[in-house]
């Protein structure tokens, strides 16, 4: 099997190279194609106002100065001889959880692989926010191989990636593995913090302000609070198929969206 490995860390993140070694022992060629600088937070956005820079890091392993987008746009059609057949994403350092999911580069990554029609799947790590303190790896790195394989043999629709989070504890600690669904945090869970530079001018930066007291039950916040590693199957389909006909019904136009009531 030929793997490509990339992130939204960059190219010299630890959690890289954990993943690097997960991706080496479910498969036997493994490409690396990742960011040359940290791209947390940009989503699926790509370059096209800058040309992209391509840097050889190491055997099957490149740098490129863009998004994670472009990365894997660049792995799969020019890096790499032939297209892999399984891109991992990550360990990204932190979950991406419920909202997360909309801004993370790691999924943005899987969510492009997807796109091209290769599998694709967004791994990353929880940990705790205190100074000088690092995601615990080495869980992920012990529980994914295992996960990745099951997975794997699943024949799943071509639009659907998945998402899969692992909680900040050590791999014995871990409670399972639950099947979930994109949890909601809080409407205010953002914040903008106000501060003062030295010349008394304002700035300011996005801060987390908490997460859900009391998350919904089966959803990937709940899970991995519960100490379960959370799998998120998620589409590329972004249509709400549900609220078709009532936005139909509301244009006056037939249930299928395209015609008036009475064009037959």
């Amino acid at each position: 099997m030929r793997i490509l490995v990339t992130n939204d860390d960059g190219i010299h993140a630890k959690g890289l190279g954990h993943l690097v070694r997960v991706a080496e022992q479910i498969g036997d060629e493994v490409w690396t194609v990742a960011p040359e600088t940290d791209q947390s937070g940009v989503a699926h956005s790509m370059s096209l106002n800058d040309p992209l820079r391509l840097r050889k890091v190491g055997e099957r392993a490149y740098a490129v100065r863009g998004t994670p987008t472009d990365c894997v746009l660049m792995a799969v059609r020019h890096v790499m001889p032939e297209p892999p057949d399984l891109i991992l994403s990550g360990f990204n350092k932190g979950q991406n959880l419920a909202e997360d999911i909309t801004y993370s580069g790691t999924v943005a990554a899987a969510i492009e692989g997807t796109i091209l029609g290769v599998r694709s799947i967004a791994l990353s790590q929880a940990y705790s926010f205190a100074p000088d303190t690092e995601p615990p790896y080495e869980t992920g790195e012990a529980l994914a191989p295992d996960i990745l394989r099951k997975l794997l043999q699943l024949d799943l629709p071509r639009e659907t990636l998945l998402n899969i989070n692992f909680p900040n504890r050590a791999p014995g600690a871990i409670e399972g593995v639950r099947v979930t669904g994109q949890g909601r945090r809080n409407i205010d869970f953002l914040a903008i913090d106000k501060r003062m530079d030295g010349r008394g001018n304002a700035y300011y930066w996005l801060a987390y302000n908490g997460q859900n007291a009391d998350p919904d039950i089966g959803t990937d916040l709940e899970s991995v609070r519960a100490g379960y590693v959370s799998v998120t199957p998620l589409s590329v389909d972004m249509t709400d198929h549900a609220s078709r006909s009532a936005v139909a019904g509301a244009l006056g136009l037939g249930t299928d969206g395209q015609d008036g009531p009475d064009s037959q």
